[in-house]
């Protein structure tokens, strides 16, 4: 058995970029940047900033599209995915980015989030997910416990 599932929770570095495949499937790519917070040996507090590519497909790519913004907070569920490719010059390289399967906007109104009854945010599932995991422990997620 094998388990490859990341659960991430910072702030948008840009703006979701929407393409179609060849066959109208909708594709969003963004950053999103994540903090730790650690202290050094000589005791001072320092900050390290993780950046992590998204990939988000189908309805929530034109989901992220609509609602998500540069600096939007979001929880997300996804997978590590690596790429291999060859750049310009010939050299090989490897890309890990996360492919997201449900992400929920947290934050309010003004923090780019979609406006919702509850106004904690809304949850969005890729349909090819299918587990219905519940995400209700997001939504306690206030901008006090995020290290941004």
């Amino acid at each position: 058995m094998s388990v490859n599932k990341v659960i991430l929770v910072g702030r948008l570095g840009r703006d979701p970029e929407v393409r179609y495949t060849s066959a109208g499937q909708a594709v969003a790519n963004f950053s999103l940047a994540t903090d730790e917070t650690y202290r050094d040996r000589a005791g001072e507090r320092q900050k390290r900033t993780e950046w992590h590519k998204i990939v988000v497909w189908g309805k929530q790519a034109e989901i992220a599209q609509k609602y998500l913004k540069k600096g939007s907070l979001l929880y997300l569920e996804g997978r590590i995915q690596t790429r291999e490719y060859t750049d310009r010059d010939q050299n090989k390289r490897t890309s890990f980015e996360i492919v997201c399967n449900t992400f929920r906007m947290l934050g309010g109104r003004g923090d780019g989030a979609a406006p919702s009854a509850s106004g904690a945010g809304d949850e969005v599932e890729a349909p090819a997910a299918g587990h219905g995991e519940e995400l209700g422990a997001a939504s306690d997620v206030t901008d006090e416990d995020i290290p941004f």
